[in-house]
């Protein structure tokens, strides 16, 4: 897993130990390219690249994800890339944007249930804005692989994980993890 877009966050969500600013440096532009030509050369058949967010760029970032992913796959083509990315505000065009760059499976973690999700995310996030970009990466590439992850242990009930479980299903998401999340 490679981390893009620098390590501080412009959000502040509850369970995360990332730090946090509304003015994180900028990106560096040739961050795409050098991680592509580092992650060829490590003889990798599959990748994850992920970021903070980036809420003060204003496609949130998934422009430097698909310039990333399209390098490594004009460097390595049989390379498997995954992104686990933001919401990018709910914007779907920068969501199609990165589903459309030659990317293997499009993750984004809905977090928790509906009603922890003023309790446990920074309020710029939503359930339904995660599941509006979980939708649209699969509407647009036949194929898409689509991931999302819930967080257990915070308070949510057996029936609120089904539901989401179920909300999740009833897009088409291929992948679900489950784990626990703690703040060091």
């Amino acid at each position: 897993t490679i981390m893009l877009l620098g390590d501080t966050c412009t959000r502040g969500c509850r369970f995360c130990a990332v730090k946090t600013s509304n003015k994180p440096p900028p990106p560096d532009a040739l961050e795409p390219l050098k991680t592509a030509i580092a992650i060829a050369s490590w003889g990798v058949d599959y990748v994850v690249l992920t970021s903070v967010d980036r809420d003060d760029i204003p496609d949130g970032g998934s422009g430097h994800f698909a310039e990333t992913v399209r390098a490594l796959k004009e460097l390595k083509p049989t390379i498997l890339v995954e992104c686990l990315t933001s919401d990018f505000r709910g914007d779907l065009e920068a969501v199609a944007s990165l589903a459309n760059s030659g990317l293997d499976v499009y993750a984004h973690n809905i977090e928790t249930v509906r009603s922890m999700q003023r309790i446990v995310r920074d309020p710029r996030a939503g359930y339904d804005q995660s599941l509006g970009v979980l939708k649209q990466a699969k509407a647009c590439k036949k194929g898409m692989v689509t991931k999302s992850s819930i967080m257990l242990g915070l308070g949510e009930t057996d029936e609120e994980i089904k539901q989401t479980m179920a909300d999740l299903r009833a897009i088409d998401v291929d992948i679900l993890t489950l784990g626990q999340y703690l703040q060091v």
